[in-house]
């Protein structure tokens, strides 16, 4: 049975155990206990101490722990592999300000091993989660996992004048978690829709800094993509403490979102390989997971949208994605996104019927009514401080759009009311909307079709 608590109402997950509800928030990786509770080759874990430790000068096991996002008795036990490999020494209580603490640095061998590894991948710093145990955070922060309601999308919508039967079209598409077509002509909201989605899941889940597969590093943590949540701080009057308790190899963060647009193109769906760090950075999908991925203005890639589709149809149907290492070796990572497709063309001119069967939802954004678009015009004028005048709407709706058949579209009141703006700011008069600036707007939202004598 699900229960509703803080953003989000949520179901069991696969195994049928409840997800955490704490604040609304998926149930945080725990901490690693143990070095063999880690599931890493130890000579691994090893080298990235040591190359930490060389790249980022740190000499206390608390700073070090720190430096490689483990528990201070776990970073212990590898600080003491180390020096019994005579790669690390003791050096003593370094200053008062230590706490007493030991301090330690890289003997010869030491920097001669960190060298060494260093030459064959430049990846040091927090020490990264196996795949086999990031798929099981995966499962417990799934986007499958989140059940959407009305009020919740009305709320993440509200400066969206939309039809209610939109809303009830879109409700079950994002509680699927599933994918979802959005065609329609262009200025509607496609774009605008997709950012309400993605608002309206409104929740946290916890982001790998890097993942480990086969001995090779990936990069899955990216500020540019992933917002970051505050931390957790503690009332010092509480005996409860929340902050601390989860796997810091992890980064707290919002739902992610990415959106791509006409540069999305098939190698971007690939594993990122920088042969001079010799790491590797995971791919757009990938850094997605549990959240959102929108692409925008389908059909204007260098790519056909058939074949972009392709692509997904196996992480779309199975839930998994193949990537391939440098060497040619393939594996599977989890693929938990919503994919939002967006585009102004009619899916049967872009697709084939066996990639339409495989997009689960297909949803078309038309454009408003006559009393929604003056809804909009009305809200807009408001926003931007421009007085209404009835005569000069009467003009627009009976002179203007006769001209385009009546087809009204969601982004024509900001495209008008702006064009006013300028126009009465370069005459240097008060904000009005009149017949005659309604006229000289309206001349810039269309060209006229003629032939141009070169």
């Amino acid at each position: 049975m699900a229960r509703t608590t803080g953003a989000c109402t949520r179901r069991m997950n696969d195994e049928g155990t409840k997800m955490n509800m704490e604040t609304g928030s998926v149930m945080a990786p725990p901490a690693p206990r143990s070095l063999e509770g880690m599931q890493l080759p130890i000579v691994m874990m090893r080298d990235i101490l040591l190359k930490t430790i060389f790249r980022k000068n740190v000499t206390l096991a608390t700073e070090i722990a720190r430096a490689i996002c483990l528990p201070v008795p776990v970073t212990q036990e590898l600080i003491d592999i180390a020096r019994d490999q005579r790669l690390l020494e003791a050096t003593g209580t370094l200053h008062a300000n230590s706490g007493g603490e030991m301090g330690y640095q890289l003997t010869d061998a030491g920097k001669a091993r960190a060298l060494d590894a260093l030459s064959q991948s430049e990846y040091y710093g927090a020490m990264p989660v196996p795949l086999d145990v990031y798929r099981e955070q995966v499962k417990r922060q799934s986007i499958r996992n989140i059940q959407i309601t009305r009020d919740q999308l009305t709320g993440a919508m509200g400066h969206l004048v939309l039809p209610d039967n939109l809303l009830g079209q879109l409700g079950p598409a994002v509680s699927s978690g599933r994918s979802i077509l959005m065609y329609g002509p262009p200025g509607n909201g496609k774009s605008s829709i997709s950012n309400g989605i993605r608002d309206a899941l409104g929740d946290k889940i916890y982001v790998p800094r890097a993942i480990e597969y086969s001995g090779q590093v990936i990069t899955v943590y990216d500020p540019i993509v992933h917002s970051a949540a505050e931390e957790q701080v503690d009332d010092p009057n509480s005996l409860r403490r929340t902050s601390g308790r989860f796997d810091t190899r992890y980064v707290r963060c919002e739902r992610p979102t990415v959106i791509t647009g006409g540069e999305l193109s098939l190698s971007m769906l690939d594993l990122v390989y920088n042969p001079v760090a010799r790491t590797y950075q995971a791919p757009l999908q990938l850094k997605s997971t549990g959240g959102v991925f929108i692409v925008d203005d389908l059909g204007r890639q260098a790519e056909p949208p058939q074949a972009l589709v392709n692509r997904w149809i196996v992480p779309l149907e199975e839930s998994k994605d193949i990537l391939a290492l440098q060497s040619g070796e393939k594996f599977e990572v989890p693929f938990d996104t919503l994919v939002i497709f967006s585009t102004n063309f009619h899916p049967n001119e872009i697709f084939d019927k066996a990639a339409l069967r495989r997009i689960f939802f297909k949803i078309k954004i038309d454009g408003p009514s006559q009393e929604d678009f003056l809804k909009i015009f009305a809200l807009v004028a408001r926003k931007k401080k421009m007085p209404l005048n009835e005569k000069a709407l009467v003009h627009l709706l009976q002179k203007r759009y006769p001209e385009i058949g009546n087809v009204y579209a969601n982004y024509q009141p900001v495209f008008l009311i702006d064009q006013m703006i300028a126009i009465c700011e370069f005459e240097g008069i008060p904000y009005q909307m009149t017949p005659e600036l309604i006229d000289r707007a309206w001349a810039n939202m269309f060209v006229k079709d003629e032939v141009i004598v070169k």
